[in-house]
């Protein structure tokens, strides 16, 4: 984290764009997205212009991020009039940092070329596991070798940034097969590399299979692979900055950033979160339902909730402490230093407080550090 000041994050302009449109849903998904419905995309980039004509101007964005779904799946044309509607309504800084996810399959040098164009300079590949047996698993479509020859077609179409994304823990994963991922990663010489351990989510069909009797991911096995990530990753010039990512010096995501650091947020499209005036809001999660809203000069919005006074600390500490660098001394921080949950978690060196900030060094206790902040008691009741 030397040189990065991951608090001046909280003032950059930024926004997210989902976009829900998939060759297929991978039955570990949750997200908002749907399959087969193509011929929804220009309706839907129309109804994204309409949504970002709504809503209250930012300063010049700094940092955009489409995710998904695939962004790469649509005509990088949809992508374009999003861009631009952006640009017309607020304003995009000539050192934005502009990044979409893609799947490698989508990833041709002609469709690399098209991308980056219109605007784009970084790119986030979905690339899971080198090993066909996980991305067979996974329900993935792609192959091991044309996660490298993604890379290589955004590297030469001029990307800035290239990130990899990969999922560790599958039961089809041994140690040898992660082991050789970790290694292709880096061989594949990306920028910044993001680890996700597989989850079972509710809804999906990995949780009805594992319903039915399939094998569960191992929490103890999921531990080991998040290590020995970590130890490799870092070794070979990719500092981790936060529980999930790890990154070269310079290419950490600005707009994940700006999340972690609680700065606000503006987001688009259906099921998209944001943070604006002291408030978390959702849109609408169904994509007819987006549509019509939309259409009919709505907002989508689903829901808002203001984080305001110690829950604005909380918060605070929530996200930021997710982060390598953790969090500055404030109210929240002395009272987890206070608290009995608190103490243990520091004299068990999961914590540490350093330079008047408080810091995660054990990630994988991360999640049991955020259930000791959710408990804090306002001193001020």
């Amino acid at each position: 984290m030397t040189g990065l000041d991951v608090d001046a994050h909280v003032n950059t302009s930024s926004t997210y764009v989902h976009i829900p449109f998939c060759s297929a849903v991978f039955p570990y998904c949750d997200f908002a997205v749907v399959a087969g419905a193509d011929h929804l995309a220009d309706r839907y980039a129309n109804a994204v212009v309409a949504e970002i004509g709504m809503s209250e101007p930012l300063s010049p964005l700094e940092a955009i991020f489409f995710g998904g779904g695939t962004p790469s799946h649509v005509d990088p044309s949809l992508l374009a009039k999003i861009l631009k509607a952006l640009s017309d309504r607020h304003g995009i800084a000539g050192d934005a940092e502009i990044s979409l996810e893609a799947n490698p399959e989508d990833f041709t040098d002609v469709r690399a070329v098209e991308i980056q164009a219109i605007g784009f300079n970084r790119v986030s590949f979905g690339a899971q596991s080198f090993d066909g047996l996980v991305l067979s698993a996974l329900g993935r479509r792609h192959t091991g070798a044309e996660i490298g020859s993604s890379v290589e077609a955004a590297r030469s179409s001029g990307f800035a940034s290239i990130s990899l994304d990969l999922i560790f823990g599958t039961p089809e994963e041994t140690e040898e097969s992660w082991a050789r991922s970790i290694g292709l990663a880096i061989e594949a010489e990306p920028d910044h590399i993001s680890c996700y351990s597989l989850t079972v989510e509710p809804g999906t069909p990995l949780a009805r299979w594992v319903r039915e009797g399939a094998a569960a991911p191992d929490p103890d096995v999921q531990a080991d692979r998040y290590e020995f990530a970590d130890s490799r990753l870092s070794d070979a010039g990719y500092p981790r900055y936060e529980v999930t990512n790890w990154a070269r010096p310079g290419h950490e995501c600005r707009y994940n950033l700006t999340v972690w650091a609680q700065g606000e947020f503006e987001a688009y499209g259906n099921g998209a979160h944001r943070y604006r005036h002291g408030a978390r809001s959702r849109n609408v999660r169904r994509l007819d339902a987006y549509l019509d809203r939309v259409e009919v000069g709505e907002r989508p919005i689903a829901g808002s909730d203001l984080i305001a006074g110690w829950e604005h600390e909380i918060d605070r500490l929530f996200v930021g402490l997710r982060r390598s660098a953790g969090v500055r001394r404030g109210p929240g921080v002395d009272a987890f230093l206070r608290s009995s949950h608190g103490m243990r978690l520091l004299e068990a060196d999961v914590v540490e407080m350093s330079d008047d900030r408080l810091t995660v060094i054990r990630p994988l206790l991360t999640d049991e550090v955020h259930r000791a902040v959710l408990g804090l008691a306002d001193p001020g009741d």
